[in-house]
């Protein structure tokens, strides 16, 4: 089992010194969100709250997350760190594949890219990004990512991008693990089909969508190959609850310290932060270990 921190929407100087902390006390990832902008005016809802609300959002710090990466990766030498989830289908492939390679390289492979599709429509609207087509655009995207960071000349032809033979340069000694996020039979099915792993943002029904992604697994043939599965659960909190997690093939626990979806900044000192993932370490991440 690996324990991967999650803090966000914090105050922006707490990032660097919160990374060499994690790695201190001996945890595996930090995660990274992403978010791009607030619109003033949205009747959108969020699919991971109770009312759907997103005012907690507003006026919030997100530090975009391939700046984020390399600053964190640069005082740190272990600690891994996952995107949770970069919103895929509102970005231009060529380009996010070179933001890859290069945050996996300055980071020496210390780097996973959890993808979703964006559950906000006012995301594709100001990226001038289509948002009908977004989950078959995300799937020629996974494709092309994945091509140009193996090294080497490149291209693909698909329906919705055209990328001639080109190669980029840094590219990264080992690939890079693309893990979907997601909860709807879709999310699941290009986690199953494409993925190298799944993240999961929290709900009653892990039991069954892990059972459903065994499934699917089983009928794309992937079921042997290697297989992330990161989740946030309530049982990550105690050592048994972890255990149980392990032998249903949760593979990385996602771990956080206060309710993000407060509308109030966060006024929580970096001290109390720290605080909170040592004794975490000390009491659940040491004794299963």
């Amino acid at each position: 089992m690996r324990f991967s921190y999650a803090e966000a929407l914090c105050d922006p100087t707490h990032y660097l010194p919160l990374a060499r902390a994690v790695e201190d006390a001996g945890w595996d990832t930090f995660i990274v969100p992403d978010s791009i902008c607030y619109p003033e005016v949205s009747d959108s809802k969020y699919p991971y709250t109770p009312d759907g609300n997103r005012e907690f959002l507003e006026d919030k710090p997100f530090i975009e997350p391939f700046s984020l990466i390399p600053a964190m990766g640069a005082v740190t030498s272990r600690l891994r760190f996952t995107t949770f989830v970069v919103k895929l289908p509102i970005r231009q492939p060529v380009l996010v594949a070179k933001s890859v390679t290069s945050v996996a390289v300055l980071s020496n492979g210390r780097f996973a890219f959890g993808i979703g599709t964006s559950p906000w429509p006012e995301d594709f609207q100001v990226t001038g990004t289509d948002w009908k087509t977004r989950g078959r655009r995300m799937d020629e995207m996974i494709e092309i990512i994945r091509g140009l960071a193996k090294g080497g000349f490149f291209e693909f032809h698909g329906k919705h991008y055209d990328v001639p033979s080109i190669k980029i340069c840094p590219t990264p000694a080992k690939p890079v693990p693309i893990l979907i996020g997601g909860h709807a039979e879709a999310a699941l099915k290009r986690a199953a089909r494409l993925g190298d792993g799944w993240m999961h943002a929290g709900s009653d029904d892990l039991v069954a969508m892990l059972k459903r992604l065994n499934e699917l697994r089983r009928e794309y043939g992937r079921e042997r190959e290697p297989f992330e599965v990161h989740v946030i659960s309530m049982d990550a909190y105690t050592a048994d609850g972890v255990r149980r997690l392990e032998e249903v093939g949760v593979t990385d626990v996602i771990v956080g310290f206060r309710w993000t979806y407060d509308k109030a900044q966060d006024t929580e000192t970096l001290q109390t932060k720290v605080d909170h993932l040592n004794r975490y370490a000390e009491s659940i991440i040491q004794p299963v270990l």
